[in-house]
């Protein structure tokens, strides 16, 4: 099983703050199972922009990437309108990146490829 169809398939693990948000380098290198996101200058986010046909269709993404979210407590700023949908993660108790904001860009992905 590839590392992409891996973090699609686990669940988010509760974060505790006073944890250390991955390096520069640890998230350059999960970046690649994650196709289409990116991360901010200091990658400390990891964020990605949908395009949608319409503005439904761009709100259907939110409320599915939403739904997920809430299963997993494991939320994004989600921001959209016509034609797209931009999903940003990144784990706010430890100020940058954990495994989990990485786990969810692929769930979130899955749905694009459903």
């Amino acid at each position: 099983m590839t590392l992409k169809r891996k973090l699609q398939h686990q669940s988010c693990v509760p974060c505790q703050g006073g944890m250390r948000p991955m390096d520069s380098a640890e998230a350059k290198a999960m970046l690649a199972s994650v196709p289409g996101w990116e991360l901010n200058a200091t990658a400390t986010k990891l964020c990605r922009t949908f395009t949608f046909a319409n503005f439904m269709q761009a709100q259907q993404h939110a409320v599915r990437t939403g739904e997920i979210s809430e299963a997993e407590n494991h939320h994004p700023d989600i921001s959209y309108g016509w034609g797209y949908c931009t999903v940003v993660f990144y784990t706010h108790k430890i100020g940058g990146l954990h495994e989990n904001d990485f786990i969810m860009a692929a769930k979130v992905n899955a749905l694009t490829e459903a």
